[in-house]
């Protein structure tokens, strides 16, 4: 297997996914705007959302997938036998933990709602009931999507990268409908439909992934539940990987329930929508590499590859560098022309769009430092230490804490995600430094150089976009097709001064790239 293709495979079908997600923020920005009901939607769909980011993309996959590895190793070759009783166990055991959980968050939601939001400053009893209703609406996505990890987690490890990458196709394309074919006039019933949405999004997913794996010759039959040694070690890992994994989404729901208590209406919807945007790399860099990397790191050592292991990070770390820098250039400098594209229109003004640029560049300080986080966890959760990465989680929360405290009353919505920003880049400094000590990670010299020229060729990028800004800004407010045009043609002209500047830099050369394409084994 070839690192760039696998990650071309999960990162082409991931770009769906996202471009689907820009379409349904666009739509939900004309029907909803910046208002209390997209606040209570989005505060209503922050702790599944997280969920999702924990479990499907985090914590569930980083100690099952090793462990499943493991388990096919001891099987007869191409029998999945030991795998997939395995897998069963594991279900038998979350299966009965998630129901009692999503039972427990239905009646909890009222507490659940305030705690996420700090009570929306103080609106009226029935707006926050509204809202209640809503988080009502879309707990039952949890349990849903925890299963859909299970099986993805299984499909990845049989390196059926595709299959995962293409479910939350179905969450934009429902919510998508919900808002084409079922917005009303009122926006609160708008938003009442996308909850619905969601947990409907969830039952869509896990189907998907059920007719998956019954084509790759996956049944997993419900048992009774057993705690036996394996189900036991895997709990056991699931929880420090999940605060690990996920220390950049608690940090998130930290943030949205500061702002939703402390600050204006609608600065929950600013914070939205900048880190949509955010999420995007993320989405497409990040998770794709974290996906594609946790399998394969975790062969190469159960084989004792160590050297192997260690090139297979480095160059996942070339790679997450070479996507992520001119992307956190270009948020920053051309934030205002992206925004008003995707989303100025309907109800979404222009003091919304400069408010979301503010916040999307504050977000993107960090972005090196999300996608980052990605490339170095596998190197601890493919030696089954899901620990280390939690207590630099825990300390990042702190740290995001502190600093949300501190930034909050004088940056107002800007505080927020710059303090994620920051607790985010401390995470991403401990875990390179543990990894550094313990010898499972040294940047190799080939990473150091190209490090030095792909911030330089960022760098020019970002001046020649500083300039085509104004340029392009005017027609990103016009009709539909030409914000769109507008905006594909200045991030695709950042795009080709970028590829440029890597050449003359020496960051890449033609022959780099096509080693990258060529198939290596793993």
């Amino acid at each position: 297997m070839n690192l760039t293709r696998a990650l071309g495979s999960v990162g082409g079908l991931t770009l769906a996914s996202r471009v689907l997600g820009l379409v349904r923020d666009s739509l939900f920005a004309r029907f909803i705007g910046a208002s209390f009901a997209s606040d209570a939607f989005l505060i209503a769909f922050r702790l599944p959302n997280m969920f999702r980011a924990l479990f499907a993309e985090g914590a569930f996959s980083a100690a099952f997938i090793p462990m499943f590895n493991r388990k096919m190793a001891e099987d007869e070759e191409g029998s999945l036998v030991k795998g997939v009783s395995f897998a069963e166990d594991a279900l038998s055991v979350l299966l009965p933990i998630l129901i009692v959980m999503t039972i427990v968050m239905e009646l909890a939601a009222y507490p659940v709602t305030w705690a996420l939001s700090g009570g929306f400053n103080g609106v009226s009893p029935a707006e926050f009931d509204f809202a209640v209703e809503l988080s009502r609406i879309t707990f039952p996505y949890l349990l849903l999507i925890s299963l859909v990890s299970l099986l993805g987690g299984i499909l990845n490890s049989l390196h059926k990268f595709w299959v995962n990458a293409a479910a939350p196709i179905l969450l934009n394309a429902t919510l998508i409908a919900a808002l084409l074919f079922f917005h009303a006039s009122d926006p609160l019933g708008t938003a009442r439909n996308q909850a619905i949405a969601v947990t409907v999004s969830g039952a869509l997913q896990l189907l998907w992934l059920v007719l998956a794996c019954r084509s790759s010759g996956v049944k997993l039959r419900l048992r009774l539940p057993r705690l036996n040694p394996d189900v036991k070690k895997l709990l056991s890992l699931i929880w420090p990987a999940a605060a690990g994994a996920g220390a950049v989404q608690i940090n998130l729901v930290i943030s949205t329930a500061l702002a939703a208590s402390l600050l204006p209406e609608g600065s929950v919807s600013y914070i939205y929508y900048a880190d949509r945007l955010n999420q995007l790399p993320l989405g497409l860099i990040g998770i794709g590499l974290g996906t594609v990397l946790l399998p394969t790191i975790s062969r190469q050592l159960g084989k004792g590859l160590e050297t192997e292991a260690m090139e297979t990070q480095n160059r996942g770390m070339e790679l997450a560098l070479f996507f992520t820098l001119p992307a956190t250039i270009a948020l920053i400098v051309c934030g205002v022309p992206i925004i008003s594209a995707l989303f100025q229109h309907g109800k979404f003004t222009s003091a919304d769009t400069l408010a979301t640029a503010g916040a999307l560049a504050a977000f993107s300080v960090g972005l090196p430092a999300y996608i980052l986080v990605k490339v170095l966890t596998p190197g601890f959760y493919a030696r089954s230490d899901t620990k280390t990465p939690v207590r630099f989680a825990t300390i990042s929360i702190a740290i995001n804490l502190i600093l949300n405290l501190a930034f909050i009353v004088p940056l107002q919505h800007l505080g927020p995600p710059l303090a994620t920003a920051l607790a985010s880049c401390v995470n991403v400094a401990l875990l390179y430094l543990a990894l550094k000590k313990r010898g499972h990670f040294v940047a190799d010299l080939r990473l150091r150089h190209r490090a030095v020229r792909l911030l330089g060729a960022a760098l020019i990028m970002g001046v020649a976009m500083y300039f085509l800004d104004d340029l392009f800004t005017p027609y990103t407010t016009g009709a539909s097709l030409t914000r769109w045009l507008a905006m594909f043609i200045l991030v695709g002209t950042g795009g080709l001064v970028y590829a440029i500047a890597c050449f003359v830099l020496r960051a890449y050369r033609p022959a780099d790239l096509r080693a990258l394409l060529r198939r290596t084994p793993v």
